[in-house]
């Protein structure tokens, strides 16, 4: 059973803001008292926050589905919807997150690191809040914008400060045993190890971590073997370490041929690795043969200027040398690494003649106007309802659309579309739609939008013909 998952896509969907309420405060003797419908809460959001105590994306492969609860909806007497609870996702240290394309999103490396997958929409103002002078009993609400819902992809890079890479059956399993109290699978044949492990070495006063990545291969930086999926592990590790094999039953090969294998794959890896203080140590001394082999190779990689151990993990040889070896790169490492500043918080006003929004004519000859806040007002609106409609427009109208329309050649009974291509509002459009306080009608209805309504020109017909009727009855007099 898998129990170790670097890699998995995550389907993040925050909640939906609540709808806002359309209620009028009534009472006796007092049936109009105004309008006092609550806002609806706003939607929680999908976060993702670093926790030490996690080390695999395990959750996430079985679960990849995950939602924040939605915003409540407004009620009357002024009551406000609950907000959403925010979704809480822990995820272990030094995740990547990044979008399909592939574009990193946030590198996300120490302790309570946050990132926000998924905005929760907001809420819907209730028409309480939507009271005017102009419009002063409202008979509608604002909908809830519903909450942003994406796919990333998570991307676990092993935060450490040594690396041991190597062939398959070098020993670096076994070396990291005994360095320290991590206890990895051991066998006599390749491959034994499938995922990274961990441990952390106490050399004086020094205390570092160290790696164990799976076994690397030729073609490895172009996915031969398990390298491609495990280079990424070796990323952010300040040492490598080279762990050879002196006792290779395996005639085509050397030490210094699998150095030079192991040096090929990192460059063509990239990544800054080729950078990266590195030293030799040839393992499985306590066979003779490897005790032979490792004096006569060592000349030739000290020349090359390697710092090399002579180590065995069975007999326990060169650990000591070995690990404060180790401990003196790392301090050197951690002296030369700048030190981290506090977060400072940005902010970035937008322009204040900043309109927002853009218009484009199409192939099509459809006028398409794309922004945050046109949007969010289509989101936000009842198209069920005449008077929100008519909001609609003079929002619209107040914003400039309108007027950028006109410039960009449009005319009335031009299509128009407000949003993309795959989740747009499309409407004819009537130019000077904004409307005055003699413009408005009973609750709930706009009498610029009485035109394209027949059904309520129906009912409107029905009800006078059978005023008509009742008046003609009264009238009747029998002879």
């Amino acid at each position: 059973m898998t129990t170790f998952v670097d890699r998995v896509e995550l389907h993040a969907a925050a909640g939906n803001g609540g709808h806002g309420c359309a209620s009028v405060h009534r009472e006796k003797f007092k049936p109009l008292g105004g309008p006092d419908g609550g806002n609806g809460g706003r939607g929680g959001d999908v976060i993702l926050v670093v926790d030490q105590d996690v080390t695999t994306l395990l959750d996430y492969h079985h679960s990849p589905h995950r939602k924040a609860t939605n915003g409540q909806p407004g009620a009357g007497d002024n009551r406000s919807g609950k907000d959403g609870q925010d979704l809480v996702l822990p995820v272990p240290d030094g995740t990547v997150v990044l979008d399909k394309e592939g574009n990193v999103l946030a590198d996300m490396v120490g302790q309570g690191t946050t990132f926000v997958a998924g905005q929760g929409g907001r809420g819907g103002l209730g028409n309480a809040a939507l009271a005017s002078a102009r419009r002063k009993a409202p008979g509608f609400a604002l909908l809830g914008v519903p909450g942003e819902e994406r796919d990333v992809v998570l991307e676990l890079k092993t935060v450490a400060d040594v690396a041991l890479v190597g062939y398959p059956s070098a020993g670096k399993s076994s070396l990291i045993s005994v360095l320290s109290a991590a206890k990895p699978k051991i066998a006599d044949y390749p491959f034994t190890t499938l995922v990274p492990n961990l441990g952390v070495v106490t050399a004086g006063s020094t205390v570092y971590t160290v790696a164990d990545v799976p076994g690397l291969i030729p073609g490895a930086s172009q996915g031969r073997g398990l390298g491609l999926e495990f280079l990424r592990h070796v990323e952010r590790c300040s040492v490598l370490v080279h762990v050879l094999d002196t006792a290779t039953l395996e005639s085509d090969r050397d030490p210094v041929s699998d150095l030079d294998v192991i040096e090929a794959e990192l460059r063509e890896y990239g990544a800054g690795l080729e950078k990266r203080p590195r030293i030799v140590v040839l393992n499985k001394v306590d066979i003779p043969d490897g005790q032979d082999l490792a004096d006569l190779v060592r000349p030739d990689l000290e020349e090359r200027g390697y710092r090399v151990f002579e180590v065995s993990a069975v007999a326990h040889k060169g650990l000591k040398e070995l690990s404060f070896g180790l401990a003196e790169l790392v301090a050197a490492a951690r002296a030369a690494k700048p030190k981290d500043e506090a977060t400072r918080v940005v902010i970035r006003p937008k322009a204040v003649d900043d309109s927002g929004f853009t218009v484009t004519r199409e192939d099509d000859g459809i006028y398409r106007v794309r922004g945050e806040k046109p949007e969010r007002w289509i989101r936000q609106t009842d198209f069920n309802n005449d008077e929100a409609v008519g909001y609609l427009a003079d929002r619209l109208n107040r914003l400039g659309v309108e007027d950028a329309l006109m410039k960009a050649g449009a005319r009335n009974g031009d299509g128009v579309a407000i949003g993309p291509e795959e989740n747009a509002v499309v409407f004819d459009w009537e130019p000077t739609m904004m409307a005055g306080a003699e413009m408005l009608g009973r609750r709930g209805e706009d009498h610029r939008l009485e035109a394209p309504r027949p059904a309520a020109q129906r009912r409107r017909d029905r009800e006078a013909e059978r005023d008509d009727a009742q008046r003609e009855y009264d009238d009747f007099e029998p002879f």
